[in-house]
């Protein structure tokens, strides 16, 4: 029989005891690639089990399956203390911590960095929060669309005569999610000489001004307030989405070889020759202008036969895909990125390896579905977790007395 291989981070273990979008995702993707990894649950649960609908189960949301498949899943409250001995226990075999607390509350619970530093020293802990702990909003509340109001992103995204607008999908949460992913991996290589965990410190403020390129280049180098421009780039001309004659179009033109292309393409080569389009500069001085005259020639033919024509000439180009035709597309099937194992959809990690694939392991747990698993196999016998079970310090879910898996997690 043939054993698929071994994940990169087989042998790791991680205990994610953040909620929501960030941590979640993080620690999904160090699952996927073979890190053993415990969701530690409060006993309210994480919030995203009721982010619906669409809902998986009576008490699983899409959302929350989407960023939790391959964990364990434990329920304890840290509040008492007989949850934090619980933690102390789980702590001592943890290479990893994940957490998104407000800021101060594992401090308040004898669990700052530097106490966790004393006392587990080769433990990497991984703090994601929305604007960092100290400084004039530090220890401030955050969610995705927060961050891009206050850092910018919002401004520049929009049409130029409208208002500005949230990026539709939460792209400040995930990208700090893959960053916290990052800066893991980077601690793990360090900590094979020194022997010795320390702080990721990952904040949604820092994702979302980082992610402001080329915008920040441009007001860093010439104090400009960069403006919405809809779909088209600031610097670049043509790089926007045109109306075909059966749906939108995007069409990117990064150079002037591939402009001449796109004119050829189009049956308007005299545009190649034009003196307000003959370079780049010229055609971002112009756009209004070129814009108009590319409207002519791609409104009356269909988008599929332009994606053709245009790619084969080397000028990137494709239909603006719905989420369903995005999903569906052949090159997304073929790159595995969606997976379907049983009544389980999702998508497949975006970090490809040769020897060490990512493996989806599909099943989402039930809150406290594993808790007597992992407990024990932290030390505790049988008599100490019925005894966390019957003070609510824990909840397990295959005990009679307590909710069904997932119950009351909303």
């Amino acid at each position: 029989m043939t054993h698929p291989p071994a994940g990169a981070l087989t042998g790791l273990r991680v205990l994610d005891l953040s909620r929501v979008l960030a941590g979640p995702y993080c620690a999904q993707l160090l699952a996927d690639h073979g890190a053993d990894v415990i969701k530690v649950e409060p006993p309210a649960g994480d919030e995203t089990r009721g982010w619906g609908p669409p809902f998986v189960s009576p008490d699983t949301s899409a959302y929350y399956r989407n960023l939790n498949r391959g964990k364990k899943n434990i329920v304890v409250d840290l509040s008492v203390p007989q949850g934090r001995d619980i933690l102390d226990t789980l702590l001592r075999e943890t290479d990893v911590l994940v957490e998104n607390f407000k800021a101060g509350t594992l401090a308040k619970w004898g669990y700052a960095d530097e106490e966790l530093r004393r006392r587990f020293p080769a433990l990497i802990h991984c703090r994601v929060t929305g604007f960092g702990t100290d400084g004039p909003l530090g220890g401030q509340p955050g969610y995705d669309a927060v961050l891009q109001a206050y850092g910018g992103l919002m401004s520049v995204n929009g049409e130029a005569d409208g208002e500005p607008l949230r990026v539709g999908v939460p792209v400040v949460d995930q990208v700090t999610g893959i960053l916290a992913f990052s800066g893991i991996l980077l601690a793990l290589y360090e900590r094979r000489s020194s022997g010795l965990g320390q702080l990721v410190d990952c904040t949604l403020l820092d994702t979302a001004i980082s992610l402001l390129h080329p915008h920040s280049a441009s007001w860093l180098a010439d104090g400009t307030v960069p403006r919405r421009t809809g779909s088209a780039h600031p610097s670049i001309a043509p790089y926007d989405s045109f109306p075909a004659a059966d749906g939108p179009l995007f069409v990117a033109v990064g150079n002037d070889r591939q402009f001449g292309a796109l004119t050829d393409v189009l049956a308007v080569p005299e545009l190649a020759a034009d003196s307000r389009f003959r370079t780049n500069p010229d055609r971002v001085r112009h756009r209004h202008e070129l814009r108009a005259l590319l409207e002519k020639a791609i409104g009356a033919r269909p988008r599929a036969e332009l994606t053709d024509l245009l790619t084969a000439r080397g000028v990137p180009a494709s239909p603006v895909h719905d989420v369903a035709e995005a999903l569906t597309a052949p090159q997304v099937r073929h790159r595995g990125l969606v997976v379907e194992e049983g009544d389980y959809r999702g998508l497949a990690s975006p970090v490809s390896l040769s020897r060490t694939p990512a493996r989806v392991r599909p099943e989402v747990r039930g809150a406290g579905a594993d808790t007597r698993e992992v407990l024990a196999s932290g030390g505790l016998d049988e008599a100490a977790i019925d005894a966390a079970v019957g003070r609510g310090v824990v909840r397990a879910a295959t005990d009679r007395r307590t909710p069904p898996s997932g119950a009351g997690a909303r």
